[in-house]
């Protein structure tokens, strides 16, 4: 049986990337070392845009990396994991880096929700948009067990090893500066920013706004009343151009301006 804290300090001496994959005794184990300090320069640059457009969702959360970093992101996958959140589970800490076991099944892919919905593209509306059901759904149980995620973008869904939807990536923690509606609604812009070119590419757009009205409506009247405030004053997104010549993130704003409009 592996010993895995001697197996963390073994290896993260040795370890030159940021993450890596081990398999000792035929399991998948994930050891994540604290990168470089980050600048708080961006943050506040994002905190002024968010002040100036009375947009609080906008408000940064602020990742500084280093061993800060390491910490967030232990303290919450204890919490996530205690509320029963399918979260990688946490088999060793030290200061400077954490190992985790692998959510999928040992040596094979663990595809993203995001990497699912858009192979599931050419399978047309109801494929991708089971899919993006699950996401959804998995969401709403954080929220209603009175946690939050945090980047809730669909590349941070995964395929547990039994087939429901598990979370990674805490690196940072919205509730530090947000309260717990705005984080809330924040994961489901994420998710909906996220999500929803797939859905347009799939045609499944017309399909899913009502299934989101429906979502949004189960959470607390500060989510709701978050949501409603932040895309009114995003009401620019419906401008956007279509054509696919102006590149992939104007096409995924102008995709969730759909989704998301009332």
């Amino acid at each position: 049986m592996t010993d895995y804290p001697d197996f963390l300090r073994a290896q993260a001496a040795t370890q030159t990337r940021s993450i890596a994959s081990y398999h000792p005794g035929g399991e998948q184990l994930w050891l994540k070392k604290a990168g470089a300090r980050n600048s708080m320069g961006r943050y506040r640059l994002m905190g002024t845009l968010a002040r100036t457009l009375r947009l609080p969702l906008l408000t940064p959360v602020p990742n500084l990396g280093g061993e800060q970093a390491i910490a967030t992101e232990v303290r919450r996958l204890r919490e996530l994991a205690s509320l029963g959140v399918q979260v990688p589970a946490l088999l060793a800490v030290q200061s400077d880096a954490l190992l985790m076991r692998h959510l999928g099944v040992p040596g094979q892919p663990t595809p993203s929700l995001a990497n699912e919905m858009r192979d599931a593209v050419p399978a047309g509306a109801l494929a991708v948009l089971a899919l993006w059901q699950q996401g959804l759904s998995a969401i709403g149980a954080v929220h209603r067990g009175g946690s939050y995620l945090s980047q809730a973008f669909a590349r941070n869904l995964v395929r547990c090893g039994d087939g429901h939807v598990g979370f990674i990536d805490f690196e940072d923690d919205p509730g530090s500066v947000l309260p717990l509606g705005l984080c809330h609604a924040r994961d489901a812009l994420c998710f909906a920013h996220s999500s929803a070119l797939a859905l347009h590419e799939a045609g499944a757009l017309t399909k899913a706004r009502p299934l989101w009205t429906t979502w949004v409506a189960q959470g607390s009247p500060e989510m709701q009343a978050a949501l409603v405030a932040s895309i009114r004053r995003l009401s620019a997104l419906r401008h956007l151009p279509t054509s696919r010549r102006l590149g992939r993130d104007l096409q995924r704003a102008r995709a969730a301006w759909v989704l998301l409009a009332p």
